[in-house]
């Protein structure tokens, strides 16, 4: 399940390299720049600055591995330090640098696993999720450990894989099971349609959190939290999701759930206060458009329409296939909807991005490419709001009516998950079907 993102503020990373190579040209040292760049030890210890906990580690394992005679094991550290940052700070620039450990590993100990298992994440983080496959694969056929087995499942679940990816969480259950294994299990479950074992699984997960790894505690509360808001159990929700931000203060993915449960609600000012703030820690399209539909709730127009802004400015970049599903929703530059979906498919080929294909083909009117790719998205009996809302408009417009009409009923049984706009979408379609 993947936690990657992808955003422009990969810019403020590349900006500090930049500074750090002209530093080296002011130093007199023009001879050296073009060596550190092409050089991933250079670049994995260019000196790193901040205070927090995860930038002293950083810096901490920087200065082990300048001195150390084997840098091998320093670097592996180092490597998922910079994980580490990049999930908390929510800025993907620090895969890089987490990826030139890797290569780094490579250059002194060449097909070594460590490299090869720091290098699939980070390739699977930033969405290259058929590279991320091939050294899954080769991790698996040198090593086979439980990690190299869950790598292996992230990537082929991004590719729609469901059946490969069981098999190699299976793998990875049996050797240890752990939070790690129950959460992947837990979302093929969810995938598959089946909530209470996902609920159960999750719940596992969670319980077994590690006080040490709190942003993973974090990510875990979250989910579950999630789950138990599909079931109806709004209150329960709440609580896991208080317990994600006891884990990890300010964590933005439990902001910006608890803004869509008071929004589902119908408690908008205060899911305002929650999606302001989830926005301005991680400006995703997801973060941006859910605000967006708050204040257009709360009839402050102009904010949205200033926030929608920004959102066109740098969705392409920021997340193509939310922002597809933005423009087709919105029916606003339906080409470009298109356009992004297709491209996404080139990369995954999970639910998600078959939904999305399919709403494109429907804002482009195109009814019947639209429904064979709807068929696919609904083929697994994943149990989700939009996917099912825009399965049963595809449908009518098929002239499908009894799917139709069951899709409906799903997608009417969770519409309190749906943005304001998709349950108005969700009201009309209905209307029409006379459902």
């Amino acid at each position: 399940m993947s936690r990657g993102i992808t955003q422009v503020r990969v810019a403020l990373i590349v900006a500090a390299l930049i500074a750090a190579v002209d530093s080296l040209s002011a130093a007199g040292n023009e001879g050296n720049v073009s060596a550190v760049m092409k050089d991933p030890c250079a670049l994995a210890l260019l000196p790193h600055e901040g205070s927090d906990k995860q930038d002293l580690e950083i810096i901490r394992l920087q200065t082990r591995a300048r001195s150390a005679s084997d840098q091998a094991v320093w670097l592996e550290q180092l490597g998922w330090a910079f994980v580490a940052k990049a999930r908390v700070s929510f800025d993907p620039g620090f895969y890089k640098f987490a990826e030139q450990c890797a290569l780094c590993l490579d250059e002194k100990k060449p097909g070594c696993a460590e490299g090869l298992l720091l290098r699939a994440h980070v390739l699977h983080s930033v969405h290259k999720f058929k590279e991320a496959e091939a050294l899954a694969r080769e991790l698996v056929r040198k090593r086979g450990l439980n990690f190299d087995y869950g790598i292996l499942g992230d990537a082929l679940t991004e590719q729609g894989k469901l059946g490969d990816a069981a098999t190699a969480y299976q793998a990875m259950m049996d050797q240890k099971p752990s939070p790690q294994a129950y959460s992947r299990a837990a979302h093929i479950r969810w995938l598959k349609g089946d909530l209470p074992g996902a609920i159960e699984l999750m719940s596992w997960a969670a319980g077994a959190s590690n006080p040490r790894d709190p942003e993973s505690g974090a990510w875990l509360h979250v989910h579950l939290a999630r789950y138990e808001w599909q079931s109806h159990d709004t209150k329960k929700a709440f609580e896991l999701i208080d317990e994600a931000l006891e884990w990890q203060p300010d964590y933005a993915p439990a902001l910006l759930e608890r803004g869509r449960v008071l929004l589902g609600l119908g408690k908008t000012p205060e899911a305002i206060e929650a999606l302001e703030r989830a926005a301005a820690l991680n400006p995703l399209p997801e973060y941006q458009w859910t605000l967006s539909e708050a204040l257009r709730a709360a009839n402050r127009v102009e904010e949205a329409q200033a926030l929608e802004a920004e959102l066109k400015r740098h969705g392409v970049a920021n997340d193509p296939r939310t922002f597809s599903l933005y423009l087709a929703t919105r029916g606003e530059d339906v080409p470009s909807a298109l356009r992004l979906a297709k491209a996404e498919l080139e990369t995954r080929t999970d639910v998600f991005t078959l939904d999305a294909l399919a709403w494109a083909w429907m804002a482009n009117a195109d009814t019947e490419q639209a429904w064979t790719f709807a068929q696919r998205a609904v083929a697994e009996g994943t149990q989700d709001g939009r996917l099912l809302l825009h399965a049963a408009v595809i449908a009518s417009a098929a002239g499908q009516s009894e799917k139709a009409a069951a899709f409906l009923a799903k997608a009417t049984a969770m519409q309190e998950m749906l943005l304001p706009s998709e349950r108005k979408i969700l009201a009309t379609t209905r209307r029409r079907n006379r459902f």
